[in-house]
């Protein structure tokens, strides 16, 4: 019990250290250039206890069950050294995992010319054979940047046929399937089917599944944008709440939460039975071993439903009125610094990017720490909404920053680590996370609303623009590194490249 307690202690400080800087700018702004009500303030100050306390139990809970769930899974499916069965199970995992990603639904709602369920299961379907992909990947050594490459190219090359105002949408959907639920089982599997491996670069090839898994979602949406052809996609804005009282408060929360407590037990059931059937089937855990796991799956389970229900109900009308008022200044540029202030804070609280960073720093004997993969995350996320808020004020097309960002982080790739490229790449579908879309996306739309820009074309991409620059920031912390390997003389070097496999340097 004092372990438990003191773990909980541990996670609620960092949960702590994440969410009150983004309390702080908010405060800082209400009391200051940007005015907000008192029902929006104080619906963004109860979703803030319950966003903290969401992720505490939830970082916790990933860690006692999810992590140990996904490489035990792993490491069952590379035992068989069945190919074929490997193939057939990440396909399976994969689409599973996928309809269990509760931000895929609020993906669904956003495009109404699509049936909901043709969407969940194309996008599912596609996470599923790039998971695939991504494994057979691992087991036969083939290199990361070639494959990125040419999936990419296919995408750039698929645009051209897909409506404009489906761009923003699709590419958006590649951040937003890799989710709280997705990307810590994924990224578990991939270290587990890395475990049974015995070579030199196993550690190296755990991570990309994330990076794989993001373009399926992709090119899934943009197949649909082709064979529906909409007129346009709509999007649902999010209230701004009014409450008289506490009461009337406590009501708001309370009828929200239901629909969340239901759609976290039907996105967890999935995953739940999977692990279910490897148990009694091959895994056969002891009583102790099992029992953690179930209590860490309960953790996991009111972790999400306290963020979300905290994220939508509290954060996501805040971040729509901030940005309306924000745009409606003499000096609406302001958004822009703002925006890139918010955003380099806002990805600390995403809950995936904990778990990512702490298996990178695991993974690799701490050679990348978590703190460089925190403080690169947030440059690039940073600049990402600083650019992102650039586009919705004065109405520049997406693809002026994707095609030049991908390219230029494709290219860096073929000159650095192999490792630096494949967590890079995982640490873009990990950015855009809840948050993502519970706040930034609001904030962008209530200043494309204010602006009179067009929302779908302008407003929605934010996500995409998160996921987008962690390439580029990740990689250049590979450049560093390789600069460092090159200019070290007379020291002992772990090259990820013609590695030493006892040698580390610390960065």
């Amino acid at each position: 019990m004092k372990v438990l307690n003191a773990k909980l202690r541990e996670k609620f400080i960092e949960a702590l250290k994440a969410v009150l800087p983004i309390v702080a700018i908010v405060l800082i702004l209400g009391f200051t250039i940007a005015p907000v009500t008192p029902s929006v303030l104080l619906c963004f100050l109860v979703g803030t206890v319950m966003v903290m306390a969401g992720m505490m139990f939830f970082t916790l809970g990933a860690e006692m069950s999810m992590t140990p769930m996904g490489e035990k899974v792993g490491a069952c499916m590379t035992k068989s050294k069945k190919i074929i069965f490997i193939v057939i199970m990440s396909f399976v995992l994969g689409v599973i995992i996928t309809i269990s990603e509760p931000d895929l639904q609020v993906l669904a709602s956003q495009v109404p010319s699509v049936p909901n369920m043709t969407l969940i299961l194309s996008v599912a379907a596609g996470v599923g054979v790039f998971l695939a992909i991504a494994l057979i990947r691992m087991l036969i050594g083939i290199a990361l940047p070639p494959l990125l490459a040419f999936f990419y190219i296919i995408v750039f090359i698929l645009m051209a046929f897909v409506p404009e105002s489906f761009r923003a949408v699709a590419f958006d959907s590649g951040g937003v399937t890799t989710g709280p639920m997705t990307v810590p089982f994924i990224m578990a599997l991939g270290i587990g089917i890395a475990s049974i491996r015995n070579d030199k670069h196993a550690a190296d090839d755990s991570f990309g599944l994330v990076a794989l898994c993001s373009i399926g979602p992709v090119l899934a949406v943009m197949t649909l944008g082709m064979i529906y052809r909409p007129a346009e996609s709509s999007y649902s804005a999010a209230v701004v709440p009014e409450v008289a009282d506490s009461v009337e408060l406590w009501h708001l929360f309370g009828s929200g939460m239901p629909s969340y407590i239901k759609e976290i037990a039907i996105s967890m059931l999935p995953i739940i039975i999977v692990f279910g059937i490897f148990q009694l089937v091959s895994l056969k855990l002891t009583g102790r071993s099992l029992l953690k796991l179930v209590i860490g799956l309960l953790y996991t389970y009111i972790g999400l439903v306290l963020f979300l229900t905290g994220a939508n109900v509290g954060f996501m009308p805040a971040g729509n009125y901030l940005g309306k008022v924000l745009a409606s200044l003499n000096y609406k540029w302001i958004l822009v610094p703002i925006g890139a202030l918010i955003g380099y804070f806002i990805v600390k609280a995403e809950p995936a990017v904990y778990v990512l960073n702490h298996q990178v720093e695991e993974i690799t004997d701490g050679a990348i720490s978590a703190k460089a993969m925190g403080i690169s995350l947030s440059v690039g996320v940073a600049l990402s909404v600083a650019l992102a808020m650039v586009r919705v004020l004065w109405g520049i097309p997406i693809m002026y920053f994707l095609i030049p960002g991908y390219v230029l982080a494709i290219w860096i790739s073929f000159f650095i680590p192999k490792i630096f490229t494949a967590i890079a790449f995982d640490s873009g579908g990990v950015a855009s996370g809840p948050m993502t879309a519970a706040f930034l996306l609001p904030l962008a739309q209530g200043a494309c609303a204010a602006v009179g820009g067009n929302i779908v074309e302008d407003a929605f991409g934010v996500v995409a623009m998160v996921a987008m620059t962690p390439l580029i920031t990740i990689q250049i912390l590979g450049v560093v590194y390789k600069i460092k390997q090159h200019t070290s003389k007379g020291e002992a070097v772990y090259a990820y490249e013609a590695m030493d496999e006892d040698a580390i340097i610390e960065l």
